[in-house]
């Protein structure tokens, strides 16, 4: 029998068929002091079963399970008994990484590497990322389904009295924590014939990035692709920021990608995306943030509104995480602040130059 912890520490509730890999999570969770295993199970129907009595703070999900996937049981445990959910992914093949995928738009809330072994390359590296995601992610609050307040900021906003709408000549759109749903709700509205380019800066592990733009690109009518340096930026086409590598637009027009060292622990930077459309779109530069932990992207967001572009953060009623869209707001870089429903028609109302 497992001991009761101590109230500081964090229930996990491991979901792995691999007796091999399920006995080296709980090696590396048992080696962080803000974790406890509260259960270790084999299959989805195990963990649904168990899950009422075990009631964790936090889970982390197996995608390739026999019988029921771990697509379904987060489907399921959403529905049921909603709690924060870690996919732990063992491979980038297409068919795992779109389980993945649609497990975070099941309601999963971040992706990480799985383990391969204690001598592997990385191990400490990919440890240290299970257990900081699992820690941070119990903490995010959960529910079987979001209910959205209109409020008066979800109406048009008031022009600013000095200030006129120019429009845009691109776009730049960043997320983190509950990114991916919320980037293929806003994405997938928008017309393939979408008058101009988007960049977009997605918070997520570098080897599932490749599989997160194929994901999305599946989704929609528009192109989505990663990023290549020096390209020029075609309307109608998504370029995502590679894996570890910052995205920028450079002052001729043409996409940069950067290993410049990271911006507050983050690479891809959202913060210098948008900065780097300040400078070189200025007025014609249009920004959106969404929901996310921290503040990445914040002040990227008030250096673009300085500069005359237009700029959106996800409302309060609808962001998984109203970290960086409320660091945005409350730093003043918000133009508009709208819950996920309204977003894309306000954006194609101002990339067609139609005003607000």
């Amino acid at each position: 029998m497992i001991a009761k912890p101590p109230p500081s520490q964090v229930r996990v509730m491991v979901v792995e068929d691999s007796l091999v890999v399920r006995q080296l999570l709980l090696h590396i969770i048992s080696r962080d002091p803000r974790l406890v295993v509260a259960a270790a199970v084999g299959s989805a129907e195990e963990a649904i079963q168990e899950i009422g009595r075990v009631q964790p703070d936090v889970i982390s999900m197996d995608i390739r399970l026999p019988g029921m996937d771990g697509l379904e049981a987060t489907r399921r445990i959403m529905s049921e008994h909603p709690t924060p959910i870690v996919v732990i992914a063992g491979s980038i093949e297409d068919t795992s990484l779109k389980i993945s995928m649609n497990a975070l738009r099941a309601g999963a809330l971040t992706v990480v590497e799985k383990p391969v072994g204690l001598t592997s390359a990385g191990f400490d590296a990919i440890a240290e990322t299970i257990c900081t995601q699992l820690y941070i992610m119990s903490q995010v609050p959960v529910v079987r389904q979001r209910s959205f307040k209109w409020r008066t900021s979800d109406t048009p906003s008031k022009p600013d009295s000095d200030w006129r709408i120019i429009r845009p000549s691109i776009m730049g759109i960043a997320a983190s924590t509950g990114g991916p749903p919320a980037l293929a709700k806003i994405l997938g509205a928008l017309p393939a014939g979408f008058p101009i380019p988007i960049l977009l800066v997605q918070h997520m592990g570098a080897p599932f990035m490749e599989g997160f733009a194929s994901w999305l690109n599946g989704l929609m009518a528009l192109e989505v692709r990663i990023a290549r340096d020096q390209e020029i930026p075609v309307a109608g086409n998504v370029y995502v920021a590679p894996g570890d590598r910052h995205l920028l637009l450079s002052p001729v027009g043409t996409l940069q990608i950067s290993s410049a060292p990271a911006l507050a622990s983050q690479r891809p930077s959202a913060t210098l995306l948008f900065r780097s459309m300040a400078k070189a779109a200025g007025p014609r530069g249009l920004g959106v943030i969404l929901t996310g932990m921290g503040e990445d992207g914040a002040e990227g967001l008030v250096e673009l509104r300085q500069a005359g572009g237009y700029t959106v953060a996800e409302d309060e009623s609808t962001a998984v995480v109203y970290g960086m869209p409320a660091a945005a707001t409350r730093m003043g870089g918000v133009r508009a602040s709208l819950p996920l429903d309204l977003i894309a028609p306000r954006l194609l109302r101002i990339a067609q130059g139609e005003g607000e």
